[in-house]
């Protein structure tokens, strides 16, 4: 995994600078053609440049939590105009929180072509080559299964680049979502059939995607995709069923503890247990910014967190009585936790509800050194933040089965009881999201999108967000008062279900914006 992080941090040298436009989506100074397709350490090289996106700040250090940030479990954390006009579904797509996701995402997009272009008529390795294309194929896949729900639906899907059209001069939008979901499935295929088992990488290329991942991220692509075609249900099951029955025998951590075992999913010693399937790579010196993210405005003097989201206190109440995963999840005035070695109790002047969200908090237990970047002026941290884990994919499986009136106790109790619940005996729909909101709190696994397809939206947006506003913010023993932190909003399924493109990034080719922005 380190190896990677360097090998990344040569490469935002060789190829520092990109551009933002749809039509020029390859980076100054990336290779492309010449004398560069020539050797093995060509195609690493090539392959490596794929994962700039683990470090960007404009992508998943937290630009896409600000889209995810528009449910009602976590809202921005300090005064923010741009953030708050994503939130309120009057954003352009030009604001500087959201506006380079789309097109950075493209960039990705275009180095993965190059490669599949490419590597095929390179003197290199059998082995590395279909690694190399294995890679290719699913940073492909797997970057447009992140844009795709976000910014096309049943009326216009996003312009699908290959290898075959990438040096086209304009582009148009698919008639539906469904292209490009048959483009991601086409692409997750030949990535689970090229790539290596994750059992199989060295220490130095931990993080790399694997067989298992492209299986997940299918299984969670037929997710999606099952609201527009029914019959992808039973597609989920049979991905999901190719994870759960891997011979790199993929599980929950389940020790028998729940007061520990949650929380020890989000450990850095955890970074690649059993519950990996794919994550964001870091390192203290360059990488995954969430933690220091999440983390109190300042630190409370002792390291610099931006405390850029507070968890809401409806998130907070949607935890059952007994589950031990309310407080992996969040910290709440009173708290005790350990901070650089030395034990506090936790109160904030920062939150806007009185809450903070504690999975990422385990870096910070340790002296300043161990764990996170010696310059607190870029927060990163050495833990690894899941895109998808092993519990998701419990969870993908059981709302399938009970998608297609079949029974989804099995996985789904696997997950309530590693928390400490009972098990559920027929469990319903209701009691899926239920268990996705409490297990996947403050995750990539996108608790927007989930409401989005459920179509709980519109209702669940119609009501305020609430907070505690503790009258003595530096007293961890202070009482609150229950208060409004952000009125209901206005959700139109019809144009806010997808986000809009940025402007300038459709301007040059032409294509149309999503209808309503």
């Amino acid at each position: 995994m380190r190896h990677i992080v360097k090998i990344f941090l040569v490469l935002l040298i060789v190829s520092s600078s990109c551009s933002d436009t749809f039509t020029d989506l390859t980076p100054l100074g990336s290779p492309t053609s010449g004398n560069f397709w020539q050797s093995e350490e060509d195609a690493i090289t090539a392959v490596n440049g794929l994962y700039e996106h683990w470090g960007d700040d404009h992508l998943f250090g937290r630009a896409f939590m600000y889209l995810i940030a528009a449910s009602d479990d976590i809202l921005q954390g300090r005064t923010d105009a741009a953030a708050a006009a994503i939130r309120n579904f009057e954003a352009t797509g030009q604001e500087g929180r959201m506006a380079l996701i789309y097109p950075r995402m493209y960039t990705v997009i275009q180095r993965a072509n190059n490669i599949i272009k490419y590597v095929p008529e390179m003197n290199i390795s059998e082995s590395l080559k279909n690694r190399a294309l294995g890679e290719a194929y699913f940073m492909r896949g797997h970057t447009y299964f992140w844009l795709a729900p976000r910014y096309a639906d049943n009326r216009a899907g996003i312009p699908i680049v290959t290898e075959e059209n990438m040096e086209d001069l304009s582009f148009t939008r698919p008639s539906s979502i469904v292209d490009n979901y048959r483009q991601i499935e086409s692409d997750l295929l030949k990535a689970a059939e090229l790539l290596p088992y994750f059992t199989t990488y060295s220490s130095t290329d931990l993080g790399r995607p694997h067989k298992d991942a492209a299986h997940a991220i299918l299984a969670k692509t037929y997710l999606y995709w099952a609201h527009h075609d029914a019959s992808k249900w039973a597609s989920v099951v049979t991905q999901a069923d190719m994870v759960i029955n891997s011979p790199t025998d993929r599980a929950l951590i389940n020790t028998g503890n729940p007061a520990e075992d949650f929380a020890s999913v989000f450990y850095v010693d955890n970074n690649f247990s059993s519950e990996y399937v794919f994550s964001t790579v870091s390192s203290n010196e360059r990488g995954q910014i969430l933690p220091g993210v999440m983390l109190e405005n300042t630190g409370w003097g002792l390291y610099n967190g931006w405390g850029t989201f507070s968890p809401t206190l409806e998130l907070y109440n949607a935890f059952e009585e007994g589950d031990y995963r309310k407080k992996a999840t969040l910290l709440e005035f009173g708290d005790s936790f350990t901070f650089l070695g030395n034990p506090r109790r936790y109160f904030s002047g920062n939150s806007r509800t009185g809450l903070q969200v504690n999975k990422y908090m385990h870096p910070y237990r340790f002296p300043e050194e161990v764990h996170l970047n010696p310059s607190g002026n870029y927060v990163t941290t050495n833990l690894n933040v899941p895109l998808i884990r092993f519990a998701e994919i419990l969870l993908l499986k059981s709302e399938a089965l009970i998608m297609q009136g079949q029974n989804g106790d099995g996985p789904l109790n696997q997950v309530r009881q590693r928390a400490g619940l009972a098990p559920k005996s027929g469990a319903t729909i209701e009691d899926l999201k239920q268990e996705r909101r409490v297990e996947l709190a403050a995750e990539y696994a996108d608790r927007h999108l989930d409401l989005i397809r459920w179509g709980d939206a519109e209702e669940a947006y119609s009501k305020p967000a609430t907070g505690r506003n503790h009258f003595n913010k530096t007293d961890p023993d202070s009482g609150f008062e229950v208060y409004e932190v952000w009125p209901g909003r206005t959700f139109n399924p019809q144009i806010h279900n997808v986000w809009p493109i940025p402007p300038n990034t459709i301007a040059i080719p032409g294509i149309s914006q999503n209808e309503g922005w």
